[in-house]
């Protein structure tokens, strides 16, 4: 399944990959080196620790390669007269005005407002244009956004 990224979230997971392979796994390959001179593995810290490092920074580093492997990149939709994937918006609830962007699943953050486009709320905004009503099902009750505008 295709991973949707913006082209900024894929450059910072580039950086990232590569950071990972070359700096972190040169640090974590010294701390490997430093605790085998310490002697007894069985029961030595540091070497386990370092050990259990590696296989994050490693099991972190396939999945980059993975996400950027099999992955779509989202324009930004600027002028879009319809919500879509790498549009952002402004909505209001409540009396309150808020802005929330459309991204794909790996650069969501609802505390930046960043909805994935696969979440209930993501796909309740989709396709829907500047003056429609948008009703959610949260947690705690039916949440009524109208759409202010789209950009």
């Amino acid at each position: 399944m295709a991973t949707y990224l913006s082209a900024e979230a894929f450059e910072q997971m580039k950086i990232e990959l590569e950071h990972r392979k070359k700096i972190i796994r040169r640090e974590i390959s010294e701390k490997i080196l430093h605790a085998k001179e310490m002697g007894d593995l069985s029961e030595n810290f540091e070497y386990q620790t370092a050990k259990e490092e590696q296989s994050l920074n490693e099991t972190r580093i396939m999945e980059i390669e993975s996400i950027l492997y099999d992955v779509v990149l989202v324009k930004n939709s600027q002028g879009a007269s319809r919500i879509a994937l790498g549009t952002t918006f402004i909505v209001e609830t409540e009396g309150k005005k808020k802005t929330y962007s459309l991204v794909g699943s790996n650069e969501a953050n609802p505390l930046e407002g960043k909805i994935s486009n696969e979440s209930p709320i993501g796909i309740a905004f989709l396709d829907k244009k500047k003056g429609d009503k948008v009703e959610f099902e949260a947690p705690s009750g039916v949440i009524k956004y109208t759409i202010l505008d789209i950009f």
